[in-house]
């Protein structure tokens, strides 16, 4: 079967609980079709670029998906029916990744960034600005 990388984008408003269960209901839809989620990823809300809908942020999901096109193209047209979905995009490719996307891996880059500036901000101490002194 073809491999296929979708993401989709939530209103601001939807929780991340619900987030989840469009998640979940969007990959139990490609198996009943034949085809199987091989990776999920949320990423977060974000900022867009431009407003969608009157939206400023947006929840972010990934899907890595093993089917059929039968499967992917009824995928798509329950996204664009549902309401909770402001953009969505199918790309076809040809092998899928495994480990973590590459936003999952600027996020932990990230994290590993505020971890050293945390231990270096403790091994030095408090930066000359917070102890009080005057320049």
């Amino acid at each position: 079967m073809p491999f296929y990388e979708n993401v989709f984008i939530a209103r601001q408003d939807v929780s991340s609980a619900q987030v989840e269960a469009l998640t979940e209901a969007f990959a139990n839809l490609v198996t009943e079709h034949g085809g199987k989620v091989t990776k999920r990823e949320y990423w977060g809300l974000r900022n867009l670029t431009y407003r969608i809908k009157k939206n400023r942020k947006g929840h972010y999901v990934l899907l890595n998906l093993d089917a059929p096109p039968a499967a992917v193209n009824e995928l798509e047209r329950n996204m664009r029916i549902n309401e909770d979905v402001l953009r969505y995009l199918t790309v076809h490719v040809d092998a899928l990744e495994e480990g973590p996307s590459a936003m999952m891996q600027a996020r932990s880059r990230g994290e590993e960034r505020e971890r050293e500036r945390n231990r270096r901000f403790d091994r030095e101490g408090a930066p000359a600005e917070a102890e009080g002194g005057e320049a």
